[in-house]
């Protein structure tokens, strides 16, 4: 008798089936982490950025705002941003959820948090 070598056609068609659940998963959500890596450095350079000192929490969120668009991020709304006066600073809180559909009912939701310290004068 001789041994089987090699998979059978079922546990080929397994094999293919989980690849392809997971490249519908990564095509949909790595975009996401893409934008909030946009997000990120945006808020590391908003700290180190001298022309944003000073200026009003209304200036603020119109910088914040702005520059996200530049970089095509249309997943945080002006709701998501707070401005938080201190004694010294600003804190800007980013935090939002992006969703959107994987297949069929199916959905992911992914929640992300950036702070930033602002000096205010």
């Amino acid at each position: 008798m001789k041994k089987q070598k090699g998979l059978t056609l079922i546990s080929w068609l397994i094999i293919v089936a989980i690849v392809v659940f997971n490249g519908i998963i990564a095509l949909n959500v790595v975009p996401v982490y893409m934008n909030d890596h946009s997000v990120k450095s945006m808020m590391r350079n908003l700290e180190l950025d001298s022309t944003v000192r000073g200026q009003t929490p209304k200036k603020l969120r119109e910088t914040i705002v702005k520059r996200l668009r530049i970089n095509n991020v249309y997943s945080v709304k002006k709701e998501n941003i707070q401005i938080k006066k201190s004694k010294n600073d600003y804190l800007i809180i980013i935090e939002y959820e992006p969703r959107g559909k994987l297949f069929g009912n199916l959905d992911y939701i992914v929640s992300f948090k950036h702070e930033a310290r602002v000096a205010a004068n």
